[in-house]
């Protein structure tokens, strides 16, 4: 093939301009970044972390770009004693309508990353972490997509996997005790079980109500809600939001507050009129103000295994004699809730649904 010399035709020049374009677009593209610093959704997901060039520096110190922000929850889902880092990217131009008591309306293009790592010893995080995940969801014209990434041991890269991995993890805990598990990464089945509420699949933990916080951006402290408009990110935010109190800070709410907050956000993607368990008749979302819904003196609709021998989903007064509790606080396959997202016992949400159901005034239930 002739190339051309740029002494050669006056059109030369252009013509390789023409041609360093047309390679810096297709580059782009495969990157999965448009030339405007976009994302071409149909390119996603990508094969590696980096490939989303959203984070500066070194990979593995998750330092968000520009087109980044860091966000937080007052009240996370448990994942096996996990850290995580979130961080939300919005298209150039596009905006979150808000909506109160469902998750934000995001537009198409939205993409969140969460991060999960552990910390070596967690009374030191300057010891060090190890990241083991990020998933990311990104917003389709079609509806959200989950993708996980599973970091390789040298800290340093995250590659896309579809069928999940299970990863032998141990650290010390705040409390000072070695904790040996098995770690699962789900795959995108696992995703979808969690993430499907209703039809579509969807976020479980930007409700306004849970996002309704401050948070330590590098400028200073400022209410995150109030930081997207700020940002130009988000429309219709009211002067009044409510606020989910944090399930470990007594000065966010009070006992109930709290342990509706925890059941929320643990449990009620599936116990929810329009979730999976809404045969169940078990309804632990915070928007559920019905006692029976809720499970006082409610008999389960399948026994078995899971109801532990006790008659009803929750005694008021009475933890011992809760099946709620007791599948709380179990890791037995066919007993255990959330059945999903956790292969240890979370020890102090037990402790704190225990303390609010024997806050409960007593009922004798039938």
């Amino acid at each position: 093939m002739r190339l051309f010399c740029l002494t050669e035709w006056g059109q030369a020049p252009a013509i390789a301009a023409a041609i360093l374009f047309t390679l810096l677009m297709v580059s782009a593209c495969q990157d999965g970044r448009s030339p405007d610093g976009g994302f071409s959704l149909d390119s996603l997901p990508l094969e590696q972390l980096s490939d989303y060039q959203l984070f500066e520096g070194e990979l593995n110190l998750l330092q968000p770009g520009p087109d980044l922000l860091p966000y937080d929850l007052n009240t996370p889902l448990f994942t096996d004693y996990a850290e995580k880092l979130r961080f939300l990217y919005v298209p150039e131009g596009e905006i979150i309508n808000y909506q109160d008591e469902a998750v934000l309306d995001f537009p198409v293009g939205t993409m969140l990353f969460k991060n999960f790592f552990f910390y070596t010893d967690a009374r030191d995080p300057s010891l060090g972490r190890k990241i083991l995940e990020t998933r990311v969801l990104a917003r389709h014209q079609e509806g959200w997509k989950a993708y996980s990434y599973l970091w390789n041991e040298a800290q340093t890269e995250a590659t896309y996997k579809v069928t999940g991995a299970v990863v032998p993890l141990e650290w010390i805990s705040e409390s000072g005790i070695t904790r040996n598990i098995q770690y699962v990464i789900p795959n995108q089945v696992d995703c979808q079980n969690c993430h499907q509420i209703g039809a579509p699949l969807l976020p479980l933990g930007p409700k306004p109500r849970n996002l309704n916080r401050d948070f330590a951006y590098p400028e200073g402290n400022a209410n995150q809600l109030e930081k997207w408009v700020e940002k130009g990110w988000l429309s219709g935010l009211p002067a009044v939001v409510p606020r989910m109190a944090a399930w470990d800070d007594p000065a966010s709410g009070n006992l109930e507050d709290r342990a509706r907050a925890y059941l929320d956000v643990n449990c009620a993607h599936c116990h929810r009129p329009e979730g999976d368990a809404d045969n169940s008749g078990l309804f632990l979302n915070i928007e559920n103000s019905d006692n029976s819904a809720l499970g006082f003196c409610k008999p389960p609709v399948a026994a078995g295994a899971g109801s532990g021998g006790q008659a009803f989903d929750i005694v008021p007064g009475k933890p011992d004699s809760s099946i709620l509790l007791y599948r709380m606080n179990s890791v037995a396959l066919n007993v255990m809730m959330p059945e999903a997202g956790r292969t240890i016992i979370h020890e102090e949400g037990v402790n704190l649904i225990e303390a609010w159901i024997t806050s409960l005034s007593p009922a004798g239930c039938p």
